[in-house]
C-alpha cells in the first residue's frame, strides 16, 4: 500500500468539490505527486538502484503527461450520478486511472516497438541507452524490454494500491472495485486481440471495432464514467446511460487516435506517425480502407493494404497513407467519429446530469474526439 489514507493527524484529506472537470484534472496532478513521492521513498528504502533506474523513470513518465482525460470523465460520471461535496475519492480514483494508463502505455510501447512517447524516447529505448552507457553485459534490447515490463507492472501495482485504499474507505467500495476489476480484464483482452489480429493479418471491420472497444474505449471513457457514478451511488438507469455514453465517446476517441497515428504531426501528438501502418496494426481505419478497396476494385490499394511484410518501408507507408485517402476511408472514419460523439452526448443526457455537467462532458468529448458533435444524427 502507498500509505495515502487520511489519518487522525490528517483530517484535511478533503479536497472539496472541484467546480469543473478541468479543475479535477488540475487537482489530481497534486495527488499524483503525493503518490509518486511515496512510491519513490518506499523504493529507496527497498533498494536504491531499483529506485534510481526503475521507479524514478516511472515517476518521470507519469509526471510528463497526458491530458488526464480519464480523471475528467470520472468527475463527470460522479456529478452526473448526483455526486457532490468532498471529491477526494473521485480524485484518488482518477489518479489510479492515470497510473493504469502509464502501465498500458509502457507495455504497449514494448509490444509495438515504439521509439517515442509523450515527446521523449520510450522507456525501453531509454533503458537500452542506459545499458550501453554503463557498458553492461548482454543484449541491451533484451535488458530494456525486461525492465520496461517491470516498470509497467509497478505502475499497475501503484494503481491497484490506490484504488483498493479508496474502495476500503468508501461506502460504495464494493461497486467501485467491481468496475475496476472488470476494466483491468478488458484491457488485457483488448491488448491480446490487438496482437492476435496482427499475427493473423486480419482485416475485419467488426474485429477492428472489438479491439478498439476493449483496448481503449472502455477504460478511457466508459469505465471512468461508471467508476465516478459508483462513488456517487448512482442508480442502474443512470449507470446504463453513462455506459452507453462512454462506449460511444470512447470509440470516437480511439478512432481519432487511429487517424492521428496515420496522418498526425509527431510534434503535436508526441509519438511517431505511421507506426500503425508500418506494422499493419488492425485499426478501424485500415479495415474500412480494405473493405472499400475490395468493393470498388481498387487492386493497387488492396495490394498495398494487404497483410504480408512484417515491417514496411517508408515508401510503402506513404503508399498505404495514399490508399487510405483514395479509397475514402479517412472520410468514412471522420463521419463515424462525429456520429459516435453525437450519440455519446445524447446517451449522457439520459443520465439526468445538470446542464453545466452536460456542457463539461460535451467539451471533453470534443477534446477527445476532435469533433464538434452534430446532435441531429442517429444513435450509433
Amino acid at each position: 500500500m502507498l500509505g495515502l489514507r487520511p489519518t487522525a493527524a490528517e483530517p484535511a484529506g478533503r479536497v472539496g468539490d472541484p467546480l469543473t472537470a478541468l479543475g479535477a484534472t488540475r487537482t489530481v496532478g497534486a495527488l499524483l505527486e503525493q503518490v509518486l513521492d511515496a512510491g519513490l521513498c518506499q523504493a529507496r528504502e527497498v533498494d536504491p538502484v531499483f529506485a534510481r533506474d526503475v521507479v524514478g523513470r516511472v515517476a518521470a513518465f507519469v509526471r510528463r503527461g497526458g491530458k488526464r482525460l480519464r480523471t475528467a470523465f470520472v468527475w463527470c460520471g460522479w456529478r452526473a450520478a448526483g455526486g457532490t461535496g468532498d471529491a477526494t475519492a473521485v480524485l484518488r480514483t482518477g489518479a489510479a486511472l492515470e497510473l493504469v494508463q502509464a502501465c498500458a502505455l509502457l507495455h504497449d510501447d514494448v509490444m509495438d516497438g515504439s521509439t517515442l512517447r509523450r515527446g521523449a524516447p520510450t522507456m525501453h529505448v531509454d533503458l537500452a541507452r542506459m545499458h550501453r552507457a554503463a557498458r553492461m553485459t548482454g543484449p541491451p534490447e533484451a535488458f530494456a524490454t525486461a525492465v520496461a515490463v517491470l516498470a509497467g507492472d509497478l505502475a499497475l501495482a501503484w494503481a491497484d494500491d490506490l484504488l483498493t485504499e479508496t474502495a476500503l474507505g468508501s461506502p460504495h467500495g464494493s461497486r467501485l472495485y467491481q468496475e475496476w476489476r472488470a476494466m483491468r480484464g478488458e484491457m488485457v483482452a483488448g491488448q491480446y486481440r490487438d496482437i492476435h489480429a496482427q499475427a493473423t493479418g486480419s482485416s475485419g471491420v467488426d474485429e477492428a471495432l472489438t479491439i478498439a472497444t476493449l483496448k481503449s474505449a472502455l477504460y478511457t471513457v466508459e469505465r471512468p464514467l461508471a467508476l465516478g457514478a459508483s462513488l456517487a451511488g448512482g442508480d442502474d438507469y443512470a449507470l446504463a446511460a453513462l455506459r452507453s455514453a462512454g462506449r460511444c465517446a470512447g470509440l470516437a476517441f480511439q478512432l481519432r487516435d487511429d487517424l492521428l497515428g496515420a496522418f498526425g504531426d509527431p510534434a503535436l501528438t508526441g509519438k511517431p506517425v505511421g507506426d500503425d501502418l508500418r506494422t499493419r496494426k488492425l485499426t478501424y481505419l485500415l479495415a474500412v480502407a480494405v473493405r472499400l478497396a475490395e468493393a470498388t476494385g481498387d487492386e493497387e490499394a488492396a495490394a498495398v493494404l494487404a497483410s504480408g511484410e512484417v515491417s514496411r518501408s517508408d515508401d510503402t507507408v506513404e503508399r498505404m497513407r495514399a490508399a487510405l485517402e483514395r479509397t475514402g476511408a479517412r472520410s468514412v472514419v471522420e463521419s463515424k467519429i462525429a456520429d459516435l460523439a453525437a450519440a455519446g452526448l445524447r446517451h449522457f443526457d439520459r443520465a439526468g446530469a445538470s446542464h453545466a455537467v452536460r456542457q463539461e462532458f460535451a467539451s471533453l468529448v470534443e477534446r477527445a474526439s476532435g469533433a464538434a458533435p452534430d446532435l441531429t444524427g442517429e444513435d450509433v
